[in-house]
């Protein structure tokens, strides 16, 4: 049996395998194994603890979101209502004000109508006795004129009795 190289090759190996086994380096490669397994789990499990906790918070995030729409569709309803609410209560202020402008410009009208007619009766009155004392003193001069003052005092006498 002839020996050739890859022979020794594989002798020689076979050798550095069982030095290795017995200095115990397949524990020292086996313990370094097992503490990176044990690192990659510690680093999955706080992967998986992070993912957690950003799913959670992605999940409050839209929670909020939603509530900030619903708040921000109850505050834009609620500013409608007031601003149709205001816009009524304008209206009917308007109307009011009218009203009230109206009734009083009638209202001076009126007086304004009343004083005058009472203006007028005023001025007739005054003309028609301005008149009566134009006629009076043209008609009763002399002794038509002492008959009419004595039958003046006559019936202002059965008048008073």
């Amino acid at each position: 049996m002839e020996f050739e190289a890859e022979h020794f090759v594989a002798i020689g190996f076979l050798l550095f395998i069982a030095v290795l086994a017995y200095k115990g380096v397949h524990k020292l490669i086996v313990g370094a194994l097992d503490s990176r397994i044990e690192s990659v789990k510690a680093e999955l499990a706080e992967a998986q603890k992070l993912r957690a906790e950003a799913q959670h918070l992605l999940a409050s995030f839209e929670q909020k979101r939603k509530d900030a729409e619903a708040d921000a569709a109850a505050i834009v309803a609620q500013a409608r209502q007031e601003a149709e609410l205001l816009s009524r209560e304008t209206h009917e202020r308007i109307a009011d004000f009218v009203a009230r402008r109206t009734k009083q410009a009638q209202d001076k009208i009126a007086q304004a109508e009343v004083q005058a007619a009472s203006d007028v009766r005023a001025a007739a009155a005054d003309a028609a006795a301005r008149a009566a004392e134009t006629v009076l003193r043209t008609e009763t001069r002399g002794a038509a004129g002492a008959s009419l003052v004595d039958q003046g005092i006559v019936d202002l006498a059965r008048l008073l009795h």
